[in-house]
């Protein structure tokens, strides 16, 4: 059975809450990704920060992201996956709230996420195409 931790792409960067979109645009252009946890000053993940959240909740509402800090758009508590997790619970997950990456914990800490690349590297082909279909098709 394959477990969220052998799917995970490891190294998971955390934007603390207190940086600004800016820092969040500039260290997701570096890493070339779209999405960084959002962490508070205990290290433990406080939410997620997508690119879109960026454009969408801030440069289109006119405000700065040079002030604007990444934990002004935390909403709600992130949904996670316990790194033991089989794949199964992965995609309910993923599709019961219908997100495209995943925050990995063991004990608490984040350890990994998982996106929609990492299911189409490590599942069968018809699993990633039911997801893709109840996850991306319903966006």
């Amino acid at each position: 059975m394959t477990t969220a931790r052998e799917i995970m792409h490891t190294g998971a960067t955390c934007i603390q809450e207190s940086e600004t979109l800016a820092d969040a645009a500039r260290r997701m252009s570096e890493l070339d990704i779209g999405a960084l946890p959002i962490c508070g000053p205990d290290d433990r993940l406080h939410g997620i920060i997508t690119d879109r959240d960026i454009v969408v909740k801030c440069v289109a509402k006119g405000k700065d992201p040079k002030t604007m800090t990444a934990g002004m758009l935390e909403q709600g508590k992130p949904i996670t996956i316990d790194a033991e997790a089989d794949t199964d619970q992965v995609l309910r997950a993923m599709e019961e709230h219908k997100i495209r990456r995943l925050p990995v914990t063991d004990n608490h800490r984040l350890v990994g996420m998982i996106s929609e690349a990492d299911l189409s590297r490590r599942l069968p082909e018809e699993e990633v195409g039911h997801f893709v279909e109840v996850v991306c098709a319903a966006t």
